[in-house]
């Protein structure tokens, strides 16, 4: 029936008459189920306004509101932009009001009705997300435990509705869990099966949320034993998916362990065996999707996978599908939050490559011998290249996961890559797509792309890449930011002086200046390793010094008084130390007396990473090997440094202790390892070279008796090496002095030197134990 043609029901949905106004709708209904024209005719001549108008009418006759609520219901279930045309009406909140409106008044038919047509318009994907309060979700919990057609509709509407983590949170408090774990021991699979989908979007990326309900149970079972149930292969193929998927994000949100029986014995196996080839397009689909998601941070489960069922073979034929065997079921209800569309065949070819390409990304993210075996997939560099350059934008964003993970063995990036020109599809979509997700991955393969052994790297450095990685930077997004300035400190990695200044001239130091004020530590920490990178070479360091040497000393001194972790100081004095073994840098840090004085501020914070980086930069200043190091040896002894590099040399560090014994301003180089002492383990060895350099205060003392006044003589040196415990007992009691040598028969003599504190070995016999 044409409703344009039937304008006498039409009219008299306004009768002011109850009688006339319910037949109208009577009539209305018959006419709108089935047809999705009349549906839209309905709603482009304006009458939902007074379908929802006697909705809210105080005085209107319950049966009355029960029609148009099934009206509603009805022009739901059409198309998406009819659900949308109704959300825009205003009929969320109305309905929203009617159910907490029943609840108190017992509308049992009623009700049912508005719970199905939040039900049909949730399911549309195009309402808004719902401002719930305590009281409404319990109200819908409560509708939740009978009867089936309730249960079945609530669950639905939580599954399509509980979008954010504090509505997560919401419906955790009021009792989501317990109404779930009541629906999944329920008999009727079309109560289970929303169940688990409102299961997983509750568990979606929460920890928390994820962590309580894994202890929920019902009927003497835990939740994760009702969902390893519901995975049988009895279960209806939708059914097993589905558990298949909430297991999967207890698993990511951290409640369950990557080896839980459940998620390797289990989960997984179901997944892979969905995947096989005498499976359905739709359910082929899903299952590689979510195995994509349960593999990609677990190491083991990738191994466990790529093991299991010839999995990384049998994913070629996604790469090489064209038509499905068939379309889902009638019936096929898929979760809200992995969902896809399968109306046609003409989109089943991409979804498989997209769910092909996310597995193979997955599985190849660490181990380098599965890496190499996805590598070796037959037409999957092919697939690849032409997704990169053609395909869709979710299968773009597949391939650069791929590529993005194949990109991690250096194997592939200077053999596969460079045989099919990765880089220049990865270029094109970096300067093209306008998606911040797509952009973000494949900056972040760049940054691969540009490393130093990598052939790839001049000819993107031909294309602009340090231009467009400067833009980057600018990005209010903090992964392009963060992937753009990674990508410039791999690029200024031993980079000629060229590459150099023309990331210095696209970027800026006003830049430089905002990247090391972001709030994002990542970001701070890759441009302060890409100015060490830029800080490298003496001649480049001097070249750089001369023309940006006051913004970049700015800029540590903002990075050294601000309030960062010792990590980040750690960089900026690494830094320093690389401008300090510059020619003509170095007066950028001795003619500026407060980075001196902070470099003597961090040799005596208890930490020994910074103590490190500031003695090494000091080392730099002092090296007696070039022109003026006497002067700059004068200034830093008077400022006080020998006594702090003095103190130092008491530390149990060894890295800091070998820096220290090669320190010029100490002049107390220490002798070369005598062969009896090399099997020592290290710290007996540093302990040695203290008690033969004089830095034990007992020693300070007595080596300043002639050898002939002294009061006591070690006897005869043990052919058994002394332990740390036998030095630290020695100095302690005083007993350790001047020991005499076998086979010469003489005292240890001390050397002339200016310095006392240097010792030699003995003169008699070359081949005795240093003194």
């Amino acid at each position: 029936m044409d409703v344009e043609h039937s304008r006498g029901y039409i009219d008299q949905l306004y009768s002011n008459d109850p009688q006339r106004c319910f037949q109208a709708v009577s009539e209305l209904k018959f006419a709108v189920i089935g047809s999705v024209r009349e549906k839209g005719s309905i709603i482009e001549q304006g009458i939902v306004t007074r379908l929802l108008q006697l909705l809210t009418q105080q005085d209107s006759d319950l049966n009355l509101k029960t029609e148009v609520a099934t009206v509603l219901n009805s022009l739901a279930k059409g198309l998406p932009e009819h659900a949308t045309a109704l959300v825009q009406a205003g009929l969320l909140p109305i309905l929203w009001q009617q159910l907490e409106a029943g609840a108190s008044c017992g509308w049992n038919a009623y009700t049912q009705m508005v719970l199905c047509c939040l039900r049909s318009v949730y399911r549309q994907g195009c309402a808004p997300v719902p401002n719930w309060d305590h009281k409404l979700l319990t109200t819908l919990i409560q509708y939740g435990y009978h009867p089936t057609s309730n249960q079945e509709c609530v669950a639905n509407i939580l599954a399509h509705a509980c979008k954010t983590s504090e509505q997560q949170q919401l419906l955790l408090e009021a009792g989501g869990a317990e109404l779930v774990a009541c629906m999944l021991c329920s008999p009727v699979s079309r109560v289970q099966l929303p169940a688990l989908h409102c299961l997983a979007a509750m568990c979606h990326n929460n920890e928390r949320v994820s962590v309580t309900i894994a202890t929920r149970s019902y009927g003497g079972k835990a939740v994760p034993d009702l969902l390893v149930g519901l995975m049988s292969r009895d279960k209806a193929r939708d059914m097993q998916l589905a558990a298949a998927v909430c297991l999967t994000f207890l698993h990511r949100a951290g409640a369950l362990s990557a080896d839980d029986p459940k998620i390797v014995f289990k989960t997984l196996q179901c997944l892979v065996r969905m995947c096989r080839r005498d499976r359905e397009v739709w359910e082929r689909v899903e299952a590689g999707n979510t195995l994509a998601y349960l593999t990609e941070i677990s190491t083991e489960l990738q191994h466990t996978a790529a093991m299991t069922d010839h999995l990384i073979q049998t994913l070629t034929d996604y790469l090489k599908c064209q038509a499905g065997p068939a379309l889902p079921p009638v019936d096929f209800c898929a979760s809200p939050i992995t969902s896809r569309q399968y109306d046609g065949s003409t989109l089943w070819s991409e979804l498989m490559k997209e769910a092909a390409l996310k597995v193979y990304a997955s599985l190849g993210a660490n181990d380098e011998v599965i890496r190499q075996r996805v590598i070796e997939t037959e037409g999957l560099m092919e697939t690849i290249v032409n997704s990169l350059a053609s395909a869709s934008p979710p299968v773009q964003l597949a391939a650069v996961r791929c590529l993005h993970s194949l990109s991690r063995s250096v194997h592939t990036l200077r053999t596969t890559f460079q045989d099919h020109l990765v880089w220049k599809p990865l270029m094109a979509v970096l300067k093209s797509s306008v998606s911040e997700e797509l952009v973000s991955m494949a900056s972040s393969t760049l940054c691969n792309l540009l490393l130093e052994f990598s052939p790839s790297k001049e000819p993107i450095l031909e294309q602009g890449a340090v231009e467009f990685l400067c833009g980057l930077t600018r990005k209010p997004h903090p992964g392009l930011r963060l992937n753009a300035v990674w990508a410039l400190m791999n690029m200024a990695f031993q980079a000629e002086h060229r590459i150099k200044v023309s990331i210095l001239h696209h970027l800026g130091t006003d830049q430089i200046f905002r990247l090391l004020s972001d709030s994002d530590v990542n970001i701070l920490m890759k441009t302060l390793g890409l100015l060490r990178n830029l800080l490298s070479t003496k001649a480049h360091i001097d070249q750089i010094m001369q023309c940006h040497g006051k913004e970049i000393m700015q800029a540590i001194i903002l990075i050294l008084e601000g309030e960062h972790s010792a990590e980040v100081k750690e960089q900026a004095l690494c830094i320093l130390a690389n401008i300090a073994d510059g020619d003509m840098a170095k007066s950028a840090i001795m003619s500026n007396e407060d980075i001196l004085k902070k470099l003597m501020n961090y040799m005596v914070i208890p930490n020994v990473k910074l103590q490190i980086a500031a003695t090494f930069c000091i080392s730099n200043l002092i090296w007696s090997a070039e022109e003026g190091a006497s002067e700059r040896q004068t200034k830093l002894r008077d400022m006080g440094v020998y006594k702090l590099l003095q103190n130092l040399m008491t530390t149990s560090d060894t890295t800091l202790f070998d820096r220290l014994k090669d320190n010029t301003l100490l002049h107390a180089r220490l002798p070369d390892i005598h062969p009896s002492e090399s099997s020592l383990p290290q710290e007996d060895r540093i302990h040695l070279a203290r008690l033969w350099c004089g830095h034990y205060p007992v020693l300070n003392y007595q080596r300043n008796v002639p050898c002939g006044a002294t009061r006591r003589r070690m006897p005869s040196l043990n052919p058994r090496p002394f332990s740390p415990l036998t030095i630290q007992v020695g100095i302690l009691g005083g007993s350790i002095l001047f020991p005499h040598h076998r086979g010469c028969g003489c005292a240890v003599s001390c050397n002339t030197a200016s310095d006392p504190g240097q010792w030699t070995r003995c003169r008699d016999d070359p081949s005795s134990r240093r003194c």
